[in-house]
């Protein structure tokens, strides 16, 4: 038997209060969390699972995110309403339904092209509605730039000049980096057109960020 809505509505709330334990301290990413409705995200002969604190698949071989780096990157962007946000990896839209709920306005590139076509669908059908762009997330969208934040979602094996670019001076951006099988999240805080300021903030485990679109 399949878990009622007040059955998830409090296995969300223990998620949340989960995720305040185990370190995020930003009330307004919890409440986002608390109001994005994760087990929409995935297949129902696994929405038991919805609200642990784990990834689970979707479709094309891909995962949705475990909710704590969704929230430990939505945390180290430091989203502000109404900042623009370009983030490299639509996947399931689950981190990008939290930065709409915030109050962002996102450009989401998915290089998955049946990914693509099902969140550009599904997203709106929920009540979130970001700019989706089939696109390799390698080269950005240099044409709307600047955007105050940027976000991959993907083991990036190293800071792509392109999005560098992109960001505004004084703008943030957070992603897990290296080659190997861990990834260091770095945020990046663009201090001037020469100056980058970094810092790094754990290790996690992506898939790889890939070049061109599948």
């Amino acid at each position: 038997m399949y878990p009622n809505e007040q059955i998830l509505t409090e296995r969300r709330q223990e998620l949340v209060a989960g995720l305040h334990i185990k370190g995020i301290s930003d009330e307004n990413v919890l409440i986002a969390i608390n109001s994005v409705l994760r087990h929409k995200f995935i297949a129902r002969n696994i929405i038991d699972r919805a609200y642990h604190d784990i990834p689970l698949p979707i479709h094309s071989g891909q995962t949705i995110s475990q909710p704590f780096t969704v929230a430990y990157q939505t945390e180290l962007l430091e989203i502000k309403p109404n900042d623009k946000v370009l983030e490299i990896g639509t996947g399931s839209g689950y981190q990008c339904a939290v930065l709409l709920q915030m109050g962002a306005k996102v450009w989401s590139l998915e290089r998955k092209l049946d990914l693509y076509k099902s969140v550009s669908k599904f997203l709106p059908s929920i009540g979130y509605n970001a700019n989706l762009f089939y696109s390799d997330g390698f080269e950005g969208l240099a044409k709307f730039a600047p955007f105050n934040k940027i976000l991959i979602t993907a083991a990036a094996p190293y800071l792509p000049k392109q999005l560098i670019n992109q960001l505004e001076i004084g703008g943030i951006l957070v992603a897990p980096v290296n080659n190997g099988i861990n990834q260091s999240m770095l945020k990046v805080v663009k201090k001037s057109e020469t100056e980058l300021e970094k810092s790094t903030h754990g290790e996690f485990r992506f898939v790889p960020m890939l070049n061109g679109v599948d």
